[in-house]
């Protein structure tokens, strides 16, 4: 009898990086208008479990606009190289060859943070977080988490960047970025 081997994943059982080459769109890392004066940048590095940066990950970001209503302005996927006037509350950006991304945005309004969806390879769904830009005290999510583990989803400002904040998501390891079920589970 022979031992059992592993088998790598098919295109069917991960969610990446069969997305890389469609998925992106020009432009889309910029939620904001160009030149918008109160636009905040968002960037960072996503890593494996081993601390090696993810080459080939995509992010999603969806958030309220400034007044904290969802944003109706079409166009956050154009393709057509029509420059944005509108903030769209949506992006879609990738990974480079650092395993860095940066996103254009507004600072939200309501709730202090940007929803993030991660896709990668390896993975067989995507993984869902939170970007705060600062920890609120009465946030229930936040508040259900134990201390050391709250600034895994702080997008600290950055103060090589103006108006930059950096957040780095972490897929394992000792700091690994907190992520999130949706729905949530039942206590």
């Amino acid at each position: 009898m022979t031992p059992e081997r592993a088998l790598p994943a098919t295109p069917a059982q991960t969610v990446g990086p069969y997305f890389g080459f469609a998925l992106p769109a020009p432009g889309a890392a910029g939620l904001a208008p160009a030149g918008h004066p109160e636009a905040v940048t968002v960037h960072g590095y996503v890593y494996d479990g081993e601390g090696a940066p993810v080459t080939d990950a995509l992010l999603e970001f969806w958030q309220t606009g400034p007044g904290g209503a969802p944003p109706r302005a079409p166009g956050a996927l154009r393709r057509d190289g029509a420059a944005r006037t509108a903030f769209t509350g949506f992006g879609r950006v990738p990974t480079d060859a650092e395993g860095h991304y940066a996103l254009r945005t507004l600072p939200p309004g309501g709730a202090p943070y940007l929803a993030v969806a991660l896709f990668t390879r390896g993975l067989t769904h995507h993984l869902r977080t939170r970007a705060y830009f600062a920890l609120p005290g009465d946030d229930p999510l936040l508040a259900a988490l134990p201390q050391e583990r709250r600034a895994t989803l702080l997008a600290a400002p950055d103060p090589a960047l103006p108006r930059g904040h950096r957040f780095d998501v972490r897929l394992g390891g000792t700091a690994e970025t907190v992520f999130l079920t949706y729905p949530p589970d039942p206590a």
